[in-house]
């Protein structure tokens, strides 16, 4: 029914729609609805302990047999700076005065960890058919041997150049990850935001510079974004914010919420909540710094100096300090369980294509 299996061959999946992984946002019941629906679900790993991630691993392995990918950054933990981190708590000082906080006090240290020995353990340990990886790829070392359990890697790329990259670097698929997507930017080879490219614009481009597949992600929501992305060459897609929507992601109510109200020129990159950007709901603390601001210390650093006003206006019913990630699209998702709605974006993109149902 698919005319392009490259994707379903080589991830061993049924549908060609794969369920970005996204921190904090989703857990292991993301990742079994997916699966067992015959997309690829994905558990991302990088606000998790090594810990937390096997537990969760357990979890999905006793609830599916199916392929599952597992996500890990590859960021290079940033060098402390006591005076840049100063320097940002001066910033808020304001914020936290007008909530009757103490600017002083400590805060807790914001931390997404880059893939590493412990991480790798748990590929070697559950054996993922596929093992995924945001700004680049981990060194070489460590990536033989994720490779040598027999997993297919996948890298997100935000220009051909990256593709390119991570081609030459021993990826099995690109992840043509468009300006419209929702969360943190894929980008590593550069630091330019201003020059970003759309997913209509990227995605060809990238599948005419590289041999390997190209799975196409932001700013699909359905079935009519699932089809323009295979006529452009993506032999599958990537979703994220579409699955926000669903009962299984793990979402705040208020991040919910804002999704529920959230209109197409209402979203903007920003680096406010950890240093390095990505795509959210437009908020007061973005309106009121930025939303890209220089004072922001480096990824991931930023968001341990905004975590007491989240947690002290949260309750409150505000989201005004929360990051309420989301691509371009949220408008055309509906708020269905993620089995059915994997199923019926594959339906209505296949009755778009003429090729039947599922």
């Amino acid at each position: 029914m698919w005319t392009d299996r490259r994707i379903l061959d080589l991830l061993g999946i049924e549908l060609p729609i794969i369920q970005a992984p996204m921190a904090g946002a989703n857990l292991s019941d993301l990742v079994i609805a997916v699966s067992e629906a015959g997309g690829m679900g994905s558990l991302p790993c990088a606000l998790l302990s090594v810990d937390k991630a096997r537990e969760e691993l357990t979890r999905i392995r006793q609830h599916t047999k199916r392929p599952i990918n597992v996500n890990f950054f590859c960021h290079r933990a940033p060098d402390g700076d006591a005076g840049h981190e100063t320097a940002w708590k001066e910033r808020l000082k304001g914020y936290y005065l007008e909530l009757g906080l103490d600017p002083d006090a400590p805060t807790s240290p914001s931390t997404r960890a880059p893939f590493d020995e412990g991480y790798l353990s748990l590929v070697e340990e559950f054996r993922p058919e596929v093992v995924s990886f945001h700004f680049g790829l981990p060194q070489q070392g460590l990536l033989k041997r994720v490779k040598d359990t027999g997993a297919k890697v996948l890298s997100s790329a935000t220009t051909v150049d990256e593709a390119r990259w991570l081609e030459d670097g021993g990826c099995d698929a690109i992840i043509a990850q468009g300006f419209e997507a929702g969360g943190h930017r894929g980008i590593f080879l550069s630091d330019e935001i201003s020059t970003q490219v759309g997913t209509m614009a990227l995605v060809p481009q990238v599948v005419d510079a590289v041999k390997i597949p190209v799975i196409a992600a932001g700013g699909i929501a359905d079935a009519r974004g699932i089809v323009a992305a295979l006529a452009l060459g993506a032999s599958a897609v990537q979703i994220g914010t579409a699955y926000l929507f669903t009962p299984e992601s793990t979402i705040a109510p208020l991040h919910r919420q804002a999704l529920r109200a959230a209109k197409d020129d209402r979203t903007a990159l920003t680096n406010v909540f950890t240093g390095r950007p990505a795509r959210g709901i437009v908020n007061r603390i973005m309106r009121e710094l930025g939303p890209i601001s220089p004072a922001a210390p480096p990824f991931p650093l930023a968001g341990g100096a905004l975590a007491p006003l989240r947690q002290k206006t949260e309750p409150l019913g505000s989201s005004d300090f929360m990051s309420l990630w989301s691509g371009q699209a949220a408008r055309l998702a509906r708020e269905l369980p993620a089995g059915e709605l994997t199923k019926t974006l594959a339906q209505e993109a296949l009755a778009k294509l003429g090729q039947g149902s599922v």
